[in-house]
Formats: structure tokens, sequence, C-alpha cells
């Protein structure tokens, strides 16, 4: 069976889903293709087990971009809440609060601990390593060798399963941008004495670094509300969203422009598609591979790594509570990365007060030890490990559920930026109906705003008929940076940028 589309999008995860409602907003026609058989959303979807609701990470909606925070208003009207940001850090036994409090910091770490920190960041600020290449360098230019081994090492190894000597200082520039320790003890003094709040609530404008950000929006049934919304009022306006088809080859027939894609569904059958456009959120070295014939780049878009994750959702009959949302564990004598109260997110994700559900979250490899160990096994390490750190009893526990997610992290090592670098040059040369957008889709660990940005871009590029907006200018801010426009809004409204070559 063959369908003929005007763009064809692939994955229903927020950049496609982004890109799908807005295009069919401006009456074209769109369809979109998601491997998951039962639901849109991708990572930000929201995961149902017994009547707990929980999400693949946790995510705030926040944006210092005006455009993405009045399409997540338009698509979501009426039901966003406002929370509390607070998460804390576990380190040896004792909870920290992040950002740091430096008063409770210095108690916890005692005096002479505390001495070294300072000691070593001023040695560090005052010898930096020139032209910093990995993690490493980075964290230790900005922060001190001793700050890096306690706040960053091993919190960060678990999370990629790399030395940080391997990963890309690229990471660090873009994770942990517009936070210098200065401003970090300047705000913990303050925190430490009250003197200071700051709310975001998702709210664009104002100077603000989203580490150190108080509150934030969150769909009151999580994120996923977002995401069915999206994929709702896509096909009410005309646009078709289809589940259970991945994309396993595409064709581009340069003399007429069209596009025949081909997709699987998970019972064997097939479907063709034809489109004069594809905007594809895929994983570039899942998308490189099955385009045919195959282009030069596939060695490098095969060389791209990813980061897999695992959540053990532990649900248990207890009236022991704390605040945070998340917690980070940087204990080195657990496997577990981070705790998610899912209660702290809306109290909405659980449906029973005398009960609690924690999400604690594993960073793994697709295929490794821990994710093809059978739920069973996984569930008991949770309960152990969530005793360990004594969030809960595991005698209370009462439920469990786990959730793989593939790909969830594009990987920074050293040399993925020359990877992605080649892929991308050679696509655009190709390919100019082909579109890149959001975290995997461009191999950048971005959070949804910035996704949702590189697809409104694509949208306006597709109307326009030419690659106007270089969607790879999206910086961290979801701000659109180019010619003299540093807010997003203005690109996306302003018809007098002018045209240029992309390299």
């Amino acid at each position: 069976m063959s369908h003929h589309t005007e763009t064809l999008v692939i994955g229903a995860g927020p950049a496609g889903l982004t890109a799908a409602y807005l295009l069919s907003k401006q009456g074209r026609q769109v369809t979109v293709l998601e491997s998951h058989a039962e639901q849109v959303g991708g990572i930000s979807r929201t995961v149902s087990h017994n009547g707990y609701l929980f999400d693949i990470g946790g995510h705030r909606f926040f944006s210092k971009s005006k455009a993405v925070v009045d399409l997540w208003d338009e698509i979501l009207p009426n039901d966003f809440i406002e929370r509390p940001r607070l998460s804390r850090i576990y380190y040896n036994g004792k909870y920290y609060a992040y950002p740091l409090k430096a008063f409770e910091a210095l108690r916890n770490l005692g005096l002479a601990t505390s001495a070294a920190c300072v000691a070593s960041y001023l040695y560090a600020r005052a010898r930096p390593v020139k032209e910093p290449k990995n993690f490493h360098q980075w964290v230790r230019n900005q922060f001190g060798e001793r700050l890096f081994s306690i706040f960053f090492k091993t919190y960060t190894e678990k999370v990629w399963g790399l030395s940080c000597d391997a990963i890309s200082a690229d990471w660090a520039a873009q994770r942990i941008k517009g936070l210098d320790l200065g401003a970090a003890i300047i705000d913990g003094v303050k925190r430490s004495l009250g003197l200071r709040r700051r709310k975001a609530g998702g709210k664009a404008g104002g100077p603000v670094i989203k580490t150190l950000i108080e509150s934030f929006r969150y769909p009151r049934r999580g994120p996923g509300m977002m995401w069915e919304a999206a994929a709702a009022k896509t096909q009410a306006q005309g646009g078709r969203v289809l589940l259970d088809r991945t994309v396993d080859s595409l064709g581009y027939e340069p003399g007429t422009g069209i596009w025949t894609v081909s997709a699987r569904r998970s019972d064997g059958s097939r479907e063709t598609f034809t489109a004069r456009h594809v905007v594809s959120s895929a994983p570039v070295r899942d998308l490189v591979n099955a385009i045919r014939p195959r282009p030069l780049s596939t060695f490098n878009a095969r060389s791209l790594a990813y980061r897999d994750f695992l959540t053990v959702a532990l649900i248990a009959k207890s009236d022991k509570t704390f605040p945070d949302n998340w917690i980070y564990i940087h204990d080195p004598s657990v496997k577990v990365g981070r705790v998610q109260n899912f209660r702290s997110w809306s109290p909405e994700m659980i449906p029973d007060e005398a009960h609690t559900c924690l999400g604690l979250e594993y960073f793994c490899f697709e295929g490794d030890g821990l994710w093809n160990s059978s739920d069973e096994d996984l569930v008991a390490l949770a309960r152990e490990e969530i005793g360990r750190i004594g969030l809960i009893d595991p005698a209370d526990v009462v439920d469990a559920c786990v959730v793989r997610q593939p790909k969830a992290y594009p990987v920074y090592d050293e040399d993925y930026a020359n990877h992605v670098a080649t892929v991308r040059r050679e696509l655009e040369r190709d390919f100019p109906t082909l579109h890149l957008v959001g975290r995997n889709g461009m191999h950048k660990y971005n959070n949804q705003d910035h996704a949702m940005m590189t697809a409104m871009l694509t949208v306006e590029n597709i109307r326009l008929g030419a690659r106007r907006h270089d969607v790879w200018r999206v910086n961290e801010d979801a701000e659109y940076t180019e010619s003299g426009f540093s807010g997003a809004e203005e690109a996306l409204t302003s018809e007098r940028l002018v045209p240029r070559k992309v390299a």
C-alpha cells in the first residue's frame, strides 16, 4: 500500500509533533510515522502503570523563548501547574541541596575538605588547562579538581559509561553553561540566609541560568499530555499520526524531488509513503543507514554512539515523603544514577495518598548486563539500593514497573563533532528537502524547547521553499541567533532574513 503526503515526519516526539502540528495548522499535508506501537511523545511520553504515572527522566517546562512558551500554551492551554524546583545531591551518605547552599555544603564536607576545594578552585583559575578538550579539563578549569571529583566525576561517568577524559568538553560547555563557582557561592549564601527566591514558571525573559531556576511549569498529568494533545490537534487539522511504523528505507529521486519511504509494522507488514519533504527526528545513525543508496558518510553515522536508559518505578505504601523532584546519586557504591519523586512533579501522578512512587534511573548501553537483566532482577536491585540510600523501606514496596528507553542520550565523545559535521555536510548537499530536527535527529543533547525550536524553524524553511533558517544555530536556550536576530520569535516572524548558503 502506498500513500502520498507533502511532508513526512519521522518520529512523534517533541520535535516531530511540533513540526506536524504547525504544518497541519497551515493546511499542509503531513504524515507522522512513529515506531512506538502505543504512544506518542518519545522520551517525553508519560507511562501509566496501574493508575500511577511517571515520565522518562523528568521534563521541566521552562524556556527563555517566548515562541516556545506561547506554543506550549496554545497546544495545552488549561493543564499546566507551577511546581517548585527542588533537587539534592546524595554523596558519601549525606544530602546536599542543588544548587548548593554554601553553609550546608561546608558543614557536610567539613572544614578541611571545604578548604581544599577552595584552594583547588583558586589554583585551577590561576593555572587553567589551555584549550580544554575533554569534560574533565573543562570542569577542572571552572571549579577546580577537588570539586570535580566530588560533584561531577562519579555522576557523569554513571550517565555516560565513559571516563570523563573521553567525554568532549562540548558536553560541559553546553550543559553547565553560564554557571561559575563565584556566582554559585554568592547564590548559595543567599539561599542559606533565605534572601533569595526566583521564580521562572516557564516564562520567557530575564537572565536566568537554567541550572538555578526555582520553579517551572509542568502538565498536571505529565509531559505526555502535551504531546498527546499535539497529536490529536494535528489530526483534527487534517494531518495523520501513525503508530507502529518503523522507517527502514528512504530513497530520493533528484529529478522529481520525490522521497519514497518504506516503514514496517510489528506484524511484519509494510507500507510505502511518497513525499516532497522528509523531517527526521530519528537517530542520525538509523536515518543514514536507511537511505538508499547509502551515503558516503554512513561510516561517520555508524560511529555515533548513544547512551540508553531504564527506569525502575517503585510504588510503596509509605507516608515517608520528601520534597525533592529528583535526587542525583553521586555515590559510587550504588548503580542508580538519579531518583525521581513523581508526587513532587505533580500530585496527580499518584492516585493514592497512602502511597508514594519513586523512579530509580539507571544509565546503560543497550545489550549490556544491566539492560538485559530481567525485570525481576532490576526491581530487586532497585529495592536494595533505595534502602541503602534510605529514601524508603524496601519492605514497603508493593508494586513496580520497568521501562527501557533506547538511545536516550546522544554521546559526546571526542570524535562526535567531526562525524556529525561530515554527515550534515553530505545530507544538506545531496538532499535539499531532508530536514534534521530534535535531540537524536541532530545528535544534540538538547532540552525539549530546543528540539521544538529546530522544528519551528524547519516548518518556516518548508513554507519558504528554501533553507532560510539554519537550525543548527539554535542555541541551548532555544534562541535563534543569526544576522542580528537574537530572539527566536523574531526569526520566526521576520520575512527579511536574507537567504544564505548553508555550509
